[in-house]
């Protein structure tokens, strides 16, 4: 009897979280949609949308459009039944920003960076005041916040609580959540930064209808999100992705972790604008931080020979590096995303060729070559879906006990 009892809630979850996923990702739909698109019967749908109706999870949306019968009713998730904030930690600045249960953009700050200072203290203040800043801006109370997502540079070890390794930064097994915690009772979820920004393309960008991507996150260091079959791949303890730090050239320029001759050295923003100022002669590049001075770059190219060099270099850097992520991973789409990334978006064409050249054919001519379509805000976007994420696991059951169910789900799955 308890057997079967647990079996039926394992399974009405199961439905919740079908039925709630599909429509927070392709909403408003009615519930033939629902029928349709999920395999579930009738009753099923009608009952969990009934529920889910009832919580406040979901609201009637208006009617569809009708061919003469009768009109049925469209639905969606309820904006206002939670809030998230999502955190980019980049090594610029630190971005925070407020959403609603649609992913509606509520309200946002940023924090520069001193590269010179990224104290992991100093960024926990940083997330700590944008967070008090967003949600007072936006008027929502910390009861009303779901959770807090945090996109950061590095390896992020998972466990009791999250421990960030970052070598460029000199960040070496960070408790980073930990100091986070010290300020905030919100639930936090902490990620690398590639992988936020993956799960936003995928979810709402560039990624989505793929199940083969890769999401290249371009900034002043370099980062990658593998997909496969629908997940990211993590390998074994979530360093996956280290795509800037594969080599490009066997004994190259140095690079910031330690080694030479990695892709990061070649095409993350400060190495470009490294490349750029050796190109001059050693004059500085203008401009105040590096944002600012790879648009000097990219302004420079129709006028110096010099910046023109670089940039038409920095293209057949990067193309190289996408070759090796078609021949290694054969995905459908290869996505480049960061603000390095579309600060260098004029230069997705000749990325393309020098792809086209450094790839074998056969998986090259499967995959397609995009940029990110969220612009800067795609890892806070991510960030702040890694808390819906659990939400929507967990069938929209809101407690602390998230985690116990989503473990019971995937177990008796």
């Amino acid at each position: 009897m308890e057997l079967a009892r647990a079996t039926n809630r394992g399974v009405r979850l199961r439905n919740r979280s079908a039925l709630l996923t599909k429509l927070f990702l392709d909403g408003p739909l009615t519930r033939q949609d629902l029928v349709r698109s999920t395999g579930l019967s009738q009753p099923a749908v009608s009952n969990v949308v009934g529920d889910l109706i009832d919580e406040g999870l979901v609201v009637e949306a208006g009617a569809a459009e009708s061919d003469g019968g009768r009109p049925s009713m469209m639905l969606r998730v309820a904006p206002r039944f939670a809030f998230v904030v999502g955190v980019d930690v980049g090594e610029t600045r630190v971005r925070v920003e407020l959403f609603d249960f649609a992913m509606t953009q509520l309200a946002s700050v940023a924090y520069p960076l001193d590269p010179r200072r990224t104290e992991p203290a100093v960024v926990a203040g940083h997330v700590l005041a944008g967070i008090e800043a967003v949600t007072a801006r936006a008027g929502v109370a910390a009861t009303q916040v779901l959770g807090v997502g945090i996109g950061v540079s590095g390896v992020v070890e998972q466990g009791r609580e999250a421990v960030v390794h970052a070598q460029s930064l000199g960040w070496d097994r960070v408790p980073l959540e930990r100091l986070i915690a010290a300020g905030t009772d919100l639930p936090l979820h902490i990620d690398n930064g590639a992988k936020t920004l993956g799960q936003a393309e995928m979810w709402f960008g560039a990624g989505r209808g793929s199940r083969h991507a890769v999401f290249a996150l371009v900034g002043s260091g370099i980062g990658a999100a593998v997909v496969t079959n629908g997940a990211t791949y993590r390998g074994a303890s979530s360093s996956a992705g280290e795509w800037g730090h594969t080599t490009l050239v066997y004994g190259g320029r140095p690079c910031r972790c330690g080694a030479s001759g990695c892709l990061e050295a070649y095409v993350g923003a400060e190495a470009v604008i490294d490349r750029y100022r050796e190109a001059r002669g050693g004059h500085p590049v203008p401009g105040e931080d590096e944002e600012s001075q790879l648009a000097a770059l990219v302004d420079a190219a129709g006028t110096s020979a010099a910046a023109r060099r670089v940039l038409d270099e920095t293209a057949g850097y990067l193309g190289a590096g996408v070759a090796n992520l078609i021949n290694l991973f054969n995905p459908e789409r290869v996505v480049l995303g960061g603000w390095a990334g579309m600060a260098l978006g004029d230069l997705l064409p000749a990325v393309r060729e020098a792809a086209g050249r450094q790839a074998l054919r056969q998986p090259y001519g499967q995959a397609s070559i995009e940029l990110c379509v969220l612009g800067v805000d795609a890892v806070a976007l991510g960030a702040a879906t890694l808390p819906i994420g659990r939400l929507l696991a967990a069938g929209g059951v809101r407690s602390t006990t998230n985690r116990r169910i989503v473990e019971q789900i995937e177990l008796s799955g």
